[in-house]
């Protein structure tokens, strides 16, 4: 009996492994977005992964948060909530979300944080905000 409540206490905690892109260094910045496809990005946007299963950040006009469950290296932002914010850089704010939502895989490498797809499609951010 006392094997089999160790089995499912170690189960249990198993289970309870955040597997999403803040367990793997997602967490350690405030990132900024430099490119996307290889263009640089002029205007100003970041992305942070503080608190497993969540995304925030800043876009050109306004601030954002929703969910990212998916597990490492997959990523998929979902439910975004934005402020409605207007402002001249409204065509980057459109082409940051645009792209986010495109993206399917995600990877951290030191400072670096890669948000890519099957298509090619690939946004570059560097840690610091």
């Amino acid at each position: 009996m006392r094997a089999a409540l160790i089995l499912a206490a170690l189960t249990w905690l198993g289970s309870c492994r955040d597997e999403t892109v803040t367990a793997y260094g997602g967490d350690v910045a405030i990132w900024r977005l430099e490119s996307v496809d290889g263009t640089p990005y002029s205007a100003r946007a970041t992305l942070g992964f503080a608190q497993e299963g969540k995304l925030t950040g800043e876009a050109p006009c306004n601030s954002f948060s929703g969910t990212q469950t998916a597990p490492y290296p997959w990523f998929a932002a979902k439910d975004l909530i934005t402020t409605r914010r207007t402002c001249p850089d409204l065509a980057a704010e459109t082409l940051f979300f645009s792209a986010l939502a495109e993206m399917t895989l995600v990877e951290v490498a030191g400072e670096v944080l890669i948000l890519s797809n099957d298509l090619g499609r690939e946004m570059v951010f560097h840690a610091g905000a």
